[in-house]
């Protein structure tokens, strides 16, 4: 068996977590096929609570740290979702009517897409899939739907107050 590589969120900046919770699937649990790109591909239902004082925003990430690029793969970026949003349900990453509050949208992820793209990697071992939630401390971040995920993700990293992870796994 091969050795996995850290999460990148193990190198960023230390912030404070908060419960995150799927109807969907269980933290290192597989993800059903519908939550997999040439499935389904809805993005799942996920719920949190207890952000950190000061939240002005939300954003939901879905990133790919074992995607064979030396860079991970980015499969959703929903962002500037309202600071009093407690969820997103099944299928709310399919675009950005689908999101929570007048200024929410859907990043740039890697296929590229602005929306969820889910699991889709090549034959092998399984994969693991990180949803992350962070509360951050502007109502919105300074990016736009074409603005590259990596750059998203430096602008999330300066902003973010606390972080919840969930991952899934999926493998063909």
């Amino acid at each position: 068996m091969s050795v996995r590589p850290p999460l990148p969120y193990e190198f960023l900046p230390q912030v404070p977590s908060f419960p995150l919770s799927s109807q969907d699937f269980a933290e290192g649990g597989t993800l059903a096929e519908e939550f997999i790109y040439a499935g389904g591909n809805l993005s799942p239902q996920l719920a949190w609570s207890g952000l950190p004082e000061g939240t002005r925003s939300i954003a939901v990430t879905c990133y790919d740290p074992d995607a064979p690029t030396g860079s991970g793969w980015w499969h959703w970026l929903a962002l500037n979702l309202p600071a009093d949003t407690a969820g997103l349900p099944r299928g709310a990453g399919a675009s950005d009517e689908d999101l929570p509050g007048a200024d929410s949208f859907h990043g740039r992820n890697d296929f590229p897409g602005n929306k969820y793209d889910g699991a889709a990697p090549p034959p092998g071992a399984p994969h693991r899939y990180v949803f992350a939630v962070h509360a951050l401390d502007v109502e919105k971040l300074d990016v736009t739907a074409d603005t590259p995920p990596a750059q998203v993700g430096f602008n999330l990293t300066f902003h973010t107050l606390g972080r919840a992870l969930l991952t899934g796994e999926f493998g063909v």
